[in-house]
């Protein structure tokens, strides 16, 4: 079993998720200024994402760019990872591929935690991407949990590149944004991401310098 495979019903036995909808999960979240690079990559590439309509045009022509864009907003201090192995605990079903991995060190060369984001892409069935990524969600809960790096909350997100859909995972209780986003919001889109990252950079600076941590 995978994170494919995990229904809603045994996240939430197995793991006990408490699962939510709320609106405006993230919409207080600022939009930031989009580089010219990114504007122009998908002026030229959009289209041709949108035409093809195959998972892995959209996730090569619309979604990687968007996350690049992350990374160097936050001046290349996260790390991106595309299509990662993630395998936390095989018998329980946290195995499997992520598609887009943020992690809130600059290290590239192997996963670090703590991993902060999780982006799902698909070409189309978004419901069935959320619960994937909710599992998703969990098995990087674990990783930092074992690796004594725990981050609270944790973004996911569910994306077709034109469309994307937010989840929060914080502590047991995992919200899925009612709102959905596309590409036009494309400032915000990545606006939100920034900021949880930020927030969490934040939180671990914080952390570090407390007397316990020093101990």
């Amino acid at each position: 079993m995978a994170y494919t495979d995990l229904t809603l019903p045994q996240l939430t036995e197995r793991f006990g998720l408490e699962v939510r909808r709320q609106a405006n999960l993230v919409r207080d979240l600022p939009p930031v200024p989009i580089s010219d690079w990114l504007k122009e990559s998908l002026r030229r590439m959009g289209p041709a994402a949108l035409d093809v309509n195959t998972e892995k045009a959209r996730s090569e022509f619309l979604i990687a760019p968007m996350l690049a864009e992350v990374r160097e907003q936050l001046d290349e201090t996260v790390s991106l990872f595309s299509g990662i192995d993630l395998n936390v605990d095989s018998e329980r079903g946290l195995r499997g591929v992520c598609d887009f991995v943020i992690g809130l060190t600059p290290q590239q060369l192997i996963l670090e935690a703590p991993l902060a984001v999780v982006v799902e892409a698909k070409n189309e069935n978004i419901p069935r991407g959320v619960v994937q990524c909710l599992a998703e969600l969990v098995a990087v809960r674990e990783f930092n949990q074992s690796a004594g790096k725990p981050l609270n909350p944790l973004l996911g997100a569910v994306s077709n590149g034109n469309l994307w859909k937010f989840i929060r995972l914080a502590g047991d209780t995992a919200t899925v944004d009612l709102d959905e986003y596309y590409l036009v919001e494309v400032d915000r889109i990545v606006g939100i991401m920034v900021a949880l990252l930020r927030a969490g950079q934040a939180d671990l600076a914080a952390r570090s310098r407390s007397p316990a941590a020093a101990r």
